[in-house]
């Protein structure tokens, strides 16, 4: 398999990730959506990533239809999704908040990067700035809540944001979290400790340690 697509990007990363947990080799292509556009393209008509190609040729686009790929390759025993009920309506929710987040932060680094200041319209990055953290309070929330629940009970295994395993709502999330802690410059004292912390354990595992890069601002350059 191929995957297409740079790692700074929170969905290709997100792939990466879910890649690595499941033992699924594949080869990385590091291409850019601006360098490489026209080369993206003879795999994906649109030029965006994440673009999965399959060993048969076949290509996946879009990283929430290439990950429902991967949970059917390996089956519901090993699927990064919970497989149904409302175990599954959570996560999902999560994943779309925290994709919905990525949308609005990838939104304000292009405003920046390629409008003069001149041409920027603050009342509509302010408001992507105001659905940006509307998410990540919301986030916050969950994590927080699964947190408390679990000291109440005086369970001291790791607290994931839905059951008791690592599912795609913590690497969605990890990856978002850490993609707008780096390019929106989120300092430390931002007010989302339980989903910081929850980013800093996924963060210290191999998958997400081997696919992190550190964030360059987009250049209209």
């Amino acid at each position: 398999m191929l995957l297409i697509g740079m790692l700074d990007s929170p969905f290709v990363r997100r792939v990466a990730v879910s890649l690595k947990l499941l033992g699924m080799s594949f080869e990385h292509g590091d291409w850019s959506v601006g360098r490489d556009f026209e080369r993206i393209r003879r795999y994906n008509p649109l030029g965006r990533v994440p673009t999965l190609v399959l060993d048969d040729g076949e290509v996946l686009m879009e990283s929430g239809a290439i990950l429902d790929y991967l949970d059917e390759a390996v089956g519901p025993a090993r699927a990064l999704l919970p497989p149904g009920g409302r175990e599954r309506r959570t996560a999902l929710r999560l994943i779309a908040i925290a994709t919905g987040a990525a949308d609005k932060a990838v939104a304000q680094l292009y405003e920046r990067a390629f409008r003069p200041p001149d041409k920027r319209h603050e009342p509509w990055l302010a408001r992507c700035r105001t659905q940006t953290h509307g998410a990540l309070a919301e986030l916050e929330r969950h994590a927080a809540a699964r947190v408390a629940a679990a000291r109440a009970q005086a369970d001291s295994e790791a607290v994931w944001l839905v059951g008791p395993s690592l599912t795609q709502a913590d690497i969605t999330c990890t990856c978002v979290f850490s993609f707008i802690s780096e390019s929106l410059a989120l300092t430390p004292a931002a007010p989302y400790p339980a989903l910081r912390a929850l980013a800093e354990r996924c963060e210290a595992m191999p998958p997400f340690r081997t696919t992190r890069l550190t964030f360059v601002a987009p250049s209209a350059s």
